[in-house]
């Protein structure tokens, strides 16, 4: 995969991006066919009155148009391209979710904290794998499945709380949202750093804990100095 994966265009009249049905199918095949990833339709956003809303028809969503649209979501992944063609087809424009805890974990860090550990994991040269961004200005680090259950003991080792810091971690039962996927009117999912053949293997979880918690217990004590 070596062009970033596309986002959303605008039309002139509405002024309110399109969540391109292809960009979607193609996208989701290419998780499943490359990466190997399991994904599932998520919910989408529709446009009512000129304005955009979730597909739920929740007033008040957390998350418009990037949530599961049942509570067996989990059973409704697949990792086959062949299966995910057939569930784009079936509604092109639903969000592309990937569930965490199978073929990766994810570490969710505010985007401040994200591209400082980022730059500094770069100058280390160490291994990473494919980082998102997501519009409510948060970073995805994809590591090995199974580091979300050492994340709490690890952050304690270095002296922080990893709610204090704001670094959660997502493994079994949670998922995340891949690009295109757009989120509300904020904007779309996109990669900080795409999946490549060179990201094929993720690093483990203690190999980015230690920048990662560093720049969230920076950002957490900026944060809790503005406010003092």
């Amino acid at each position: 995969m070596d062009k970033t994966i596309g986002v959303t265009d605008v039309t002139d009249a509405a002024q309110i991006p399109k969540q391109r049905g292809d960009l979607l199918l193609d996208s989701a095949v290419r998780y499943a066919e490359e990466r190997h990833w399991d994904v599932f339709p998520g919910t989408w956003l529709e446009v009512v009155g000129g304005m955009e809303r979730c597909s739920c028809a929740s007033v008040g969503c957390p998350s418009p148009g990037a949530h599961p649209t049942r509570p067996d979501w989990a059973a409704q992944a697949t990792g086959s391209g062949v299966g995910a063609r057939r569930l784009w087809t079936k509604q092109p424009h639903a969000s592309i979710l990937l569930p965490t805890g199978r073929t990766f974990d994810a570490l969710d860090v505010p985007e401040s904290a994200g591209f400082l550990a980022l730059a500094r994991m770069e100058r280390m040269e160490m291994t990473l794998g494919p980082v998102t961004c997501t519009p409510a200005r948060r970073m995805i680090f994809f590591v090995l499945p199974g580091g979300s259950l050492k994340v709490a003991d690890l952050v304690r080792r270095l002296g922080w709380s990893a709610s204090a810091i704001d670094l959660t971690a997502r493994g079994e039962a949670h998922y995340v949202a891949a690009p295109p996927t757009r989120v509300g009117g904020l904007g779309a999912v996109q990669w900080a750093r795409r999946p490549t053949h060179a990201n094929r293997w993720l690093p483990d979880v203690e190999e980015l804990i230690s920048p990662l918690a560093y720049a969230c217990g920076r950002d957490a004590a900026a944060a809790r100095a503005q406010r003092g």
